[in-house]
C-alpha cells in the first residue's frame, strides 16, 4: 500500500479557517433529499473535525489568547520534526478566500485564463538559485499534477526564472526549458529579472568578512554553493535557512513579496513557493514564521512547499 509522506498544514496567521469538507458534505446532501431539510443535522460525526481555532466572537479562546490552541513554537516545531522524519511539507496559506465555483467553473474558464504561478527557488538564499534539487522539483511535481485534474487541465502554468544582469538569460531559460522537457512538463517560462531585491539581501550588503568574497562576479555556482554549505554545515542542504534566521531583513522580504505581486498580471488562482527548512536554533523559530509571514503576505492562495525525498527521475 500507499505510506503517506506529505504533511499539509494551514498557515499561522489570523485568518479564520473554513472547513470546506463540511460545506461540499453538507451541499451533497442538500442536494440529495431536498424533500428532507433537517438531514445535514444527522450526519455522523465520523466525518467531523473539532475546530482547532476559536470562532470570531470568541478571541480568548486558547492557551494565547488568539483562539489558537498552538503558540508559533509548537507549529514551527511540527515543520521541523516532519522534515527531520524525511515527511514533505506544505503550507497552505490565504485558501479560506479560495473560490473554487468562481475559479473552476466551465463558464469561468471560458471567459478567461487560470494560471497556477510556481516559483521553484529558495527566494530567501538568492546565491542558491538552482531548479534542480530535490525541494524544487517536488515542488514541480506537485504543481503538474495539479495540472493534471480535470477541473484544472486548462490552467496555465507559469514558472518564474530569477536573473540577474552578468549571467546568460537564454542560457538559464534554455537550461530550465529543456529540464521542463525532460520531465514532461508544460509551462510558461518567465524570465524576472531581480537585481533591486537582490541588492537588499544581507549578502550583498558588504561589511560581513568572509561573506564580501562569495559575491565576486567571477565566482562559479559551484563555489557560491559549496560557500553556502561551508556556512551552514547542516544536514548537507545548501538551501537551508539557519544562516539567514537573523540575517534576512525585513526590506529585502518586503522586496520579494512586491515582486511576486508585481508578476501577477492577471492574477494566479494559485502559487508555488519554496519553503525553507526552519532554523537548527529553535529560538529562532518566531523569527522564522515572521519571515514566512511577509513573504507571503496577500499573495492570495499560496502554498509552501518542502521536498525531502527524490520524486522526479530522467534515467528512464
Amino acid at each position: 500500500g500507499m505510506r503517506p509522506n506529505t504533511l499539509v498544514l494551514g498557515f499561522y496567521d489570523d485568518c479564520l479557517p473554513k472547513d470546506k469538507l463540511i460545506e461540499s458534505s453538507l451541499s451533497a446532501t442538500e442536494s440529495s433529499d431536498p424533500l428532507n431539510p433537517s438531514q445535514d443535522f444527522e450526519q455522523p460525526a465520523l466525518y467531523r473535525f473539532a475546530y482547532l481555532r476559536g470562532s470570531s466572537d470568541r478571541h480568548d479562546y486558547g492557551e494565547f489568547g488568539d483562539g489558537k490552541v498552538l503558540g508559533p513554537q509548537e507549529y514551527v516545531s511540527i515543520i521541523s520534526d516532519a522534515m527531520k522524519m524525511l515527511k514533505n511539507v506544505v503550507l497552505a496559506r490565504y485558501f479560506n478566500d479560495f473560490d473554487r465555483a468562481q475559479v473552476l467553473l466551465p463558464s469561468s474558464l471560458a471567459k478567461r485564463v487560470v494560471y497556477v504561478d510556481v516559483w521553484p527557488v529558495n527566494l530567501l538564499r538568492p546565491d542558491s538559485c538552482s531548479y534542480v534539487d530535490t525541494c524544487s522539483l517536488f515542488l514541480l511535481q506537485l504543481a503538474c499534477i495539479l495540472n493534471m485534474v480535470k477541473a484544472w487541465r486548462k490552467a496555465t502554468l507559469r514558472l518564474f526564472l530569477c536573473v540577474e544582469v552578468g549571467r546568460s538569460v537564454k542560457g538559464s531559460q534554455a537550461k530550465l526549458g529543456q529540464l521542463l522537457k525532460d520531465l514532461r512538463i508544460k509551462a510558461e517560462v518567465h524570465p524576472v529579472p531581480w537585481d533591486q531585491v537582490v541588492a537588499l539581501h544581507w549578502q550583498r550588503q558588504g561589511g560581513l568578512g568572509k561573506n564580501q568574497g562569495s559575491q565576486s562576479p567571477d565566482s562559479t555556482t559551484d563555489e557560491v554553493e559549496a560557500r553556502a554549505i561551508e556556512e551552514e554545515s547542516e544536514d548537507d542542504y545548501v538551501n537551508s535557512f539557519p544562516s539567514n534566521a537573523t540575517r534576512v531583513s525585513d526590506d529585502y522580504l518586503a522586496a520579494v513579496n512586491k515582486l511576486i505581486l508585481d508578476q501577477a498580471s492577471p492574477p494566479p488562482a494559485v502559487r508555488f513557493l519554496y519553503l525553507p527548512r526552519p532554523p537548527a536554533d529553535t529560538r529562532r523559530y518566531a523569527t522564522y514564521l515572521h519571515q514566512l509571514d511577509l513573504l507571503t503576505q496577500d499573495l492570495g492562495p499560496t502554498l509552501l512547499i518542502h521536498g525531502v525525498t527524490p520524486v522526479i527521475t530522467t534515467d528512464l
